[in-house]
């Protein structure tokens, strides 16, 4: 069975909370293993309305260090020291958070319950976590400040036993890995049984980018090439792109222009200015340029990359 790969939308809006948008923060599930994309002021009141597993999130990821993408997080920290947590929690960002953070600690005379491991990432690109299932890797944005995106990539699983096979040439289990591996088939008469006739090709891994604050730069096409979600900032739409490129921003058109570049599988597009309220103007103008686009809304929940192949 597939394992869940799915993104939640916290907050869309860039900047500013508005009447019906909270900045920027994502929660992405990977096989009911939790982790953080940018925590923003009420990121964690999200979490309890959208009934998330807040408890569950073992990895922050923080983009950079501009006030709407991390300032629920010391919030975040003291609701789990009061909630009990004893388990370690990793953040990674660039350098300056766990400052920021100890600070927050120091004037509260508040010492949290549990580890709190900073990781800082740095210039360039980084593999910054792994597990068996999955890797993250660091995407360097061109913002005013170091800003990176995060890669999350689900490692190539394992060949598919063709169960009928097992029963036709008596295969002991203790070899089925080695099968799934790849390897061929040696019967205790002797006779090679070669890979392809006992197994079946495994699903494609699958991928989601995480594209934060940027400027237009196509620096980064070759690492997140064919995609399967891609999320990228539009903070306006195109008739701003003077303003988008003053601020280090990317605009809808832009953002569809990386998409089709990466040859994406689907590209959902967030971070928009306060200035707007109509979504549908996003979507269109987006959609102009590549048509498998969707817009972030706060509540809605994505899968990743859920087709067969």
């Amino acid at each position: 069975m597939r394992k869940n790969f799915k993104v939640y939308i916290l907050g869309s809006s860039a900047a500013t909370p508005t009447s019906a948008r909270h900045t920027t923060s994502q929660l992405l599930n990977y096989h009911n293993k939790y982790f953080m994309l940018d925590c923003s002021e009420g990121a964690q009141k999200q979490l309890r309305r959208m009934r998330l597993p807040m408890m569950k999130i073992d990895n922050i990821f923080i983009s950079h260090l501009h006030g709407d993408h991390y300032l629920g997080l010391a919030g975040l920290l003291f609701s789990y020291h009061l909630l009990g947590r004893t388990k370690a929690l990793n953040i990674y960002s660039p350098e300056g958070l766990q400052e920021i953070i100890e600070l927050q600690f120091k004037v509260s005379a508040h010492e949290p319950a549990y580890p709190i491991n900073f990781h800082v990432v740095k210039q360039g690109r980084q593999w910054v976590y792994e597990d068996k299932n999955i890797t993250v890797e660091t995407i360097p944005m061109m913002h005013k400040i170091p800003t990176y995106g995060y890669l999350f990539k689900e490692k190539q699983a394992l060949r598919n036993m063709r169960k009928e096979a097992i029963d036709m040439y008596q295969i002991p289990v203790e070899q089925i890995t080695n099968i799934k591996s790849g390897e061929d088939f040696k019967s205790p008469e002797g006779e090679i049984i070669a890979n392809q006739k006992l197994t079946l090709d495994p699903l494609n891994p699958r991928s989601y980018a995480f594209c934060s604050d940027t400027g237009y730069t196509e620096d980064y096409i070759d690492q997140i090439k064919n995609v399967d979600l891609l999320y990228h900032e539009a903070t306006f739409l195109h008739d701003k792109a003077d303003i988008a490129k003053e601020k280090t921003h990317c605009t809808t058109i832009e953002a569809a222009t990386i998409a089709k570049k990466a040859e994406a599988k689907k590209l959902m597009i967030g971070h928009y200015s306060a200035r707007y309220d109509d979504m549908k103007l996003f979507d269109n103008e987006a959609r102009s340029v590549f048509s498998e686009t969707i817009i972030a809304i706060e509540g809605m929940c994505v899968d990743i990359g859920n087709n067969e192949k």
